[in-house]
């Protein structure tokens, strides 16, 4: 169903395409815009699920769509990072932060299938991690200072700290299920 959280989710993953090609573009200020549209995309992202819940426009298609357009979203601008900086210190957060969300996705489908998916739903650690993560990533593509390329730096480990113990908390609330099916 066509509705406005939707359109919005459909129009950050038109994004995605945008924002890489404006950060590879030679020109001048090029990484502000892409910088600019990532943003842009990221705040997309808080509004339509505050437009789903508001306007209780929830819909099974917007609750699949949105995590995978933030997960494409998030994982274009890691990869994009790492080429760009070609740096241990970006690339291990990178994996870390990829390889929690297919860890993640993959037990959240597996906790669906067995009926027990609110074990592993969404939590505040969630969505700090996300919030941090894309301040990381939104400093990390402009690249306006030294100043703001370490204070990104910073907030991608504080953003990778979140990632792993979000994991933990994730993989806790599903180990009874994990371990009872061994």
């Amino acid at each position: 169903m066509i509705n406005i959280p939707n359109s919005l989710t459909f129009f950050r993953l038109l994004l995605i395409p945008v924002f890489i090609v404006l950060f590879y573009l030679p020109v001048e200020g090029a990484y502000l815009w892409a910088a600019a549209v990532f943003t842009f995309a990221a705040i997309t992202d808080w509004f339509d699920g505050f437009l789903a819940r508001k306007l209780e426009q929830s819909t099974p298609f917007g609750a699949f769509l949105d995590p995978v357009a933030d997960k494409v979203m998030v994982a274009a601008a890691l990869v994009i990072i790492v080429e760009d900086y070609s740096s241990p210190l970006v690339t291990i957060p990178a994996m870390i932060m990829i390889g929690r969300e297919i860890i993640i996705s993959a037990l959240r489908e597996w906790m669906a299938e067995i009926g027990e998916r609110s074990q592993v739903a969404v939590s505040w650690i969630g969505k700090w991690k996300t919030t941090i993560q894309m301040l990381a990533l939104i400093g990390l593509i402009w690249q306006q200072s030294i100043y703001m390329i370490w204070g990104s730096y910073a907030l991608l480990y504080v953003a990778t700290g979140l990632t792993l113990y979000s994991a933990y908390d994730y993989l806790k609330a599903a180990w009874g299920s994990l371990t009872r099916s061994v």
